[in-house]
């Protein structure tokens, strides 16, 4: 493995100029730059995290990459992490992925390199092996909202499975066998255990319906509102619809009202989440509660010790979902 004196001897600089480079100072010359690149992408070298990072040089900040902060979902992540920061005298720095690799890549790189002493990552965009890779380089870094097998217990996840196939039961037993899927069109773990679940519930209860029943769309209230248009364009004899998030199930429920369709007597509604929108809809949205700011303050406090190099709890944090139920179900 080639370490930063085999790269200053590559690119024929000393290993301070290395390090001014890794470390993005603006004394680096553009010459030194370009060197130590091309000799750190011949030897394979990828700097230490901890190097970059400077921990002797704390900056007390915590960061936190998220798809999109102002995503009220992550707007819950982002308070409950800063809860905890707060609580043991640091502050918080937050990046935006938008479920693009690239830019997760982008914003991860300017975390580490503001000298978060912890980091706490939702990134959908990222291979396993890359986020892996980070994980090993960075003390503390916790990986939410996503299981990865190679490094689980830095990884804060929820059974997206259980929840969906809680929320399909759970209409199977008010007497609905006709039962749609709203799923996101997102190519994510999420989209396809949520799936999973909902067909699961459905064979476990000898309800076999066509792929027609499953329509996608962007995971916002438009993609919901698009998606419900769709089936409701394909005629299928339905009573119900499961969604994939409750902004999908409040764009669902819009267009159901627009269409003459009352919820719940004539389609009942399940989402996911369990964000504030959810009881605020008319009627209240029956849903799958996502315990984000638990799995969140759980994640800070992992990463924070992790980076003081504490002693933790090694086993895999799955948190399980929970129904709550509000009116947009009626029995038949």
């Amino acid at each position: 493995m080639a370490t930063i004196k085999d790269v200053a001897k590559e690119a024929g600089v000393s290993v301070a100029t290395v390090s001014r480079v890794v470390n993005k100072s603006p004394k680096a010359s553009q010459a030194s730059i370009e060197a130590v690149t091309k000799a750190m992408a011949k030897l394979g070298y990828r700097p230490n995290a901890n190097a970059r990072a400077l921990v002797s040089q704390s900056s007390n900040t915590v960061g936190v990459l998220v798809a999109d902060v102002s995503d009220p979902f992550f707007g819950s992540m982002v308070k409950a992490i800063d809860h905890v920061a707060r609580e043991q005298g640091k502050q918080i720095l937050i990046g935006n992925g938008y479920h693009d690799a690239e830019d997760e890549r982008n914003a991860l790189e300017l975390l580490i390199n503001s000298r978060c002493e912890a980091i706490i990552v939702h990134a959908k965009g990222l291979s396993d092996e890359e986020l892996t890779a980070y994980v090993k380089e960075v003390p503390g870094l916790v990986v939410i909202n996503r299981h990865i097998p190679q490094i689980a217990t830095r990884c804060i996840a929820l059974d997206n499975f259980k929840g969906a196939y809680l929320a399909t039961d759970y209409l199977i037993r008010q007497g609905h066998k006709k039962i749609a899927c709203i799923a996101s069109s997102r190519d994510i773990e999420d989209t396809q255990a949520r799936i999973e679940g909902y067909l699961a519930a459905l064979k476990d209860n000898g309800i076999a319906l066509s792929k027609s029943y499953i329509e996608y769309g962007e995971p916002n209230s438009d993609g919901g509102e698009s998606a419900m248009t769709n089936l409701l364009s394909k005629s299928l004899d339905m009573s119900a619809v499961f969604a994939y998030n409750d902004n999908m199930a409040a764009g669902a429920m819009m267009v159901l009202e627009q269409n003459g369709i009352a919820v719940p007597k004539q389609m009942s509604v399940v989402g996911f989440d369990d964000g504030i929108l959810a009881r605020f809809l008319n009627p209240g949205l029956t849903t799958v509660r996502y315990p984000i700011e638990m799995m969140a303050e759980r994640a800070a406090r992992q990463a924070l010790s992790l980076s003081r190099g504490d002693v933790i709890d090694e086993e895999t944090a799955v948190f399980s979902p929970t129904l709550v139920r509000r009116s947009s179900v009626a029995s038949i």
